[in-house]
């Protein structure tokens, strides 16, 4: 059985193994042109999401709760990822 400890330790290493792809990638090509603002951003967007699903595993007792929750999570993530990647909604933080 997985300890909470653990748990935790792989939720924020899956975010911080995440956050690398970029940073790896820019030493490959020049497609990728991060600065440190869209590290923080997206760190902040990576870890607040692990954390709150790390809050979730550990205090919803109901397993349909708890997917329900991080599904609701991921759809928030992603559609923030998204708007400020390309602006899908064409709000003022969009990236194009």
């Amino acid at each position: 059985m997985i300890t909470n400890k653990q748990r935790s330790i792989t939720i924020y290493t899956i975010a911080a193994s995440i956050l690398a792809i970029p940073l790896v990638g820019m030493y490959f090509t020049e497609e990728i042109k991060w600065t440190g603002f869209d590290f923080l951003i997206a760190g902040m967007l990576l870890f607040s999401s692990a954390f709150f699903i790390d809050f979730i595993l550990r205090n919803v007792k109901r397993v349909g709760a708890k997917m329900l929750y991080i599904v609701l999570i991921f759809i928030v993530l992603f559609l923030i990822w998204a708007e400020l990647a390309v602006g899908i909604f064409g709000s003022s933080f969009a990236g194009s």
